[in-house]
């Protein structure tokens, strides 16, 4: 029974848990963070960063010196050197051992290594401007979709709030219809408009359950269920203006947008990419150095010479001692001046300054694009803002001629059909204010990001 106990309450302690976890809501901040820890386009770019910093690491370890070492057991049948008396003999079979160790060190390749560390610097942290865009893009991408539910949510609860006006209107008119006061037909007109705006509001459900649905997406959440995101207070003031002008936001966003950061860096390695192929008119110094020994078992030690025939007396060799006599040292310079290869090197060297050509085209295409951005989205800012200030008044207007229709049609001076004309507008211009409202704060938020400031729904 104890035990039994204890099993209902872990129970419910962790479906209490996963309750609450599904029950998070989120803000803005918390969606970008998530999206940026978690989706696989920056994870990607992650490793790609990682892999420049170790082509970075290889060209810096070319500057040390090479070593190698071999090691060979040889046999030999028939006919051998006997390499005491480096006289040959006949039906022997030979056993020997050689070992070697060595390398060499560039002294000298036209400044190829130097100028390949400096080229892949440029591209290690042109990589990391390529992660931050790409971190940025997301941020504002998750910011789109995030205002996108917060607009669903505000047409969900407008045609909501239409509907049951409605429908309080159906009671009035059977009331009406039951004392005989209008005619049958006006319910049955007003019930089809409530049939019609119950098919709407699905709709705008449905629409709301998409931009959940794409938001989850971007953040990498396995399910939809249980997500929510904080609506927070948003006011727009109609006074305010948008501050600066396209020129100033831009003369803001080119000295830190990572797009022109990675452009300029990957330019800067594309000339030392340059530099890398004229290296190659340039002759090659090189330092040999090399250790060996050896070892072969019909080599004889000489011991001595025999008094009476002054013939040396030959004894045997052990492999220790043999190792420790024969070694070898070597040491010289390698030098290689190249005449004629077929052109390759001048091709090299065309390619290159082609590179930096398309490279700088590259660089002036990222900020004309940067700059067409930012013009439109300031273009858009603004005529949004006008939108907004229009709707606003609108709105005004029509909620006034919508209360003073529907007090006309409780009394019966006008028709059902001019009553939902009038409810139909009044939707539209909720629906157009709700749309302007969060189209300009996008818009904004657009700018204040060309301009480096955090990406928030704050005033």
């Amino acid at each position: 029974m104890k035990n039994l106990f204890t099993l209902i309450v872990t129970l419910l302690i962790v479906s209490s848990g996963t309750i609450l976890s599904q029950q998070k809501v989120w803000t803005l901040e918390e969606c970008i963070g998530y999206a940026i820890d978690n989706n696989i386009q920056i994870k990607q770019q992650v490793v790609q960063t990682e892999y420049q910093k170790n082509t970075l690491d290889l060209a810096k370890l070319k500057l040390l010196p090479t070593l190698s070492g071999q090691a060979t057991h040889n046999y030999t049948f028939g006919r051998a050197l006997d390499q005491t008396t480096y006289q040959y003999t006949d039906h022997q079979t030979v056993q020997s051992n050689n070992f070697y160790v060595g390398g060499n060190l560039n002294l000298f390749s036209g400044l190829t290594n130097y100028n390949t560390i400096k080229k892949d610097e440029f591209l290690v942290l042109a990589g990391a401007q390529d992660l931050q865009n790409i971190k940025d893009n997301i941020a504002l991408n998750v910011a789109l979709y995030y205002l996108q539910i917060l607009l669903n949510k505000e047409l969900v609860t407008a045609n909501n709030n239409q509907l049951q006006i409605t429908r309080q209107q159906i009671e009035r008119t059977k009331k009406l219809v039951d004392a005989g006061s209008v005619a049958r037909g006006n319910l049955l007109q007003i019930e089809a408009q409530a049939a019609q705006e119950e098919l709407q509001l699905v709709n705008m459900k449905n629409l709301l359950d998409v931009s959940y649905l794409n938001l989850t997406q971007l953040l990498e959440l396995k399910s939809v269920v249980g997500f929510e995101v904080i609506v927070p207070e948003i006011g727009i003031d109609t006074n305010a203006v948008i501050t600066g002008n396209v020129d100033d936001i831009f003369a803001a966003a080119i000295g830190n947008r990572p797009e022109v950061k990675s452009s300029e860096l990957t330019l800067k390695a594309s000339e030392y990419d340059l530099k890398i192929s004229q290296g190659g008119r340039y002759p090659r110094l090189s330092l040999n150095h090399s250790f060996s020994t050896g070892y072969s078992d019909v080599r004889k030690k000489v011991l001595g010479l025999d008094p009476t025939t002054f013939q040396p007396i030959y004894g045997k060799y052990s492999f220790p001692d043999q190792v420790n006599d024969n070694v070898s040292w070597g040491l010289g310079f390698t030098m290689s001046v190249p005449i004629l290869n077929g052109w390759q090197i001048n091709k090299n060297v065309s390619n290159t300054k082609l590179s930096i050509k398309n490279n700088e085209f590259a660089l002036e295409g990222t900020k004309k694009t940067l700059y067409k951005n930012i013009q439109q989205a300031y273009a858009d800012a603004v005529a949004s803002f006008k939108k907004f200030t229009a709707s606003k008044k609108a709105i005004t207007s029509m909620e006034e001629s919508f209360r003073y229709t529907e007090q006309k049609f409780d009394v019966g001076l006008v028709t059902p059909v001019d009553y939902n004309a009038s409810k139909t507008q009044l939707l539209k211009a909720q629906s157009d204010l709700a749309q302007a409202k969060y189209e300009y704060i996008f818009k904004t938020k657009v700018l204040d990001f060309y301009k480096g400031l955090p990406l928030n729904l704050s005033k």
